[in-house]
């Protein structure tokens, strides 16, 4: 079985668009949306991991990663929602599973409630939570800048957009020896591509996690209304997300199967062992090849 990763390039509404893809494409779907300040990059090592049984599919948003960064594009979250959906339309990609991490869900959370029938089900990995009660203190920290006037607030987040902070989100909040498995490559890949409109961009984006919070009721609805199968991996030494963040998810998917980790948020760099072999376990049962 091939389970090298292949990398492509697609036009998704005109938007230069690359994407990792490994797995046979009869294989069942498991689209993986990046997190911030990441991108594709992040799957790298659990894409052949899984390749003998799924078709595994991760796109750069536009203005991240190795993807084009049009003028014309809206980069909220609603707008990467909707380019996500363009993406999977295009592929012709009509059933899937969906992998949830940092930004990632609540992009594909809003894809998900799009077409609750596409979705297969949901594995979360410290992927942002819709309640405001079991947020970390790092959250707290963002928070802050709300009560700031517009441009004074821009300015402190774009203050906080630097290789060096960079460094700090992607070692979070766990000790040096976990911190010993994560790769400089990846806040130094990921601040190599970072050109003053992708810093606009980002400042954007953080800023709008203000408004966002009036989009939380919509994502619990669509986890209470609909229940996908989920499998929630927890790394709880995470600033943002920690272990109570994790749990919150319970109350609106009581069926959610529930993994702490002893990581935090990025488990595929110091975990990658563990989570394989949960979602392995996971898909079998939810999305086997015969489905």
């Amino acid at each position: 079985m091939d389970t090298c990763v292949r990398h492509h390039r697609i036009a998704v509404d005109q938007v230069d668009t690359f994407y990792r893809e490994a797995g046979p494409t009869s294989a069942p779907v498991l689209l993986l949306p990046h997190g911030y300040p990441c991108s594709s990059y992040e799957f790298r090592n659990l894409l052949p991991r899984l390749a003998d049984r799924w078709r595994l599919i991760a796109p750069d948003y536009p203005g991240a990663g190795y993807s084009d960064t049009p003028e014309a594009f809206d980069y909220s979250f609603d707008g990467y929602a909707e380019f996500l959906d363009r993406f999977v339309r295009e592929l012709g990609l009509n059933r899937f599973a969906l992998y949830l991490h940092v930004f990632g869900s609540p992009i594909g959370a809003r894809l998900a409630i799009r077409a609750p029938e596409r979705i297969v089900a949901l594995i979360i990995q410290n992927g942002d939570i819709p309640y405001e009660d079991a947020l970390g203190p790092k959250y707290a920290e963002i928070e802050k800048t709300w009560a700031l006037p517009a441009a004074e607030m821009r300015a402190a987040l774009a203050e906080s957009i630097r290789e060096e902070t960079f460094k700090e989100e992607f070692l979070n909040a766990v000790g040096s020896e976990l911190a010993d498995r994560i790769p400089p490559d990846l806040w130094k890949l990921h601040w190599s591509l970072m050109t003053p409109r992708r810093r606009d961009i980002a400042v954007n984006l953080i800023a709008s996690l203000k408004e966002n919070r009036a989009w939380f009721p919509q994502h619990r609805n669509y986890l209470s209304t609909h229940r996908p199968p989920t499998l929630i991996i927890w790394g709880p030494h995470d600033g943002y997300m920690p272990e109570k963040s994790a749990r919150a998810y319970l109350r609106d998917l009581p069926d959610a199967e529930l993994h702490l980790l002893d990581g935090g948020h990025w488990l595929l760099e110091t975990h990658l062992d563990e989570v394989v072999a949960l979602v392995r376990d996971f898909l079998v049962r939810v999305h086997p090849h015969s489905a």
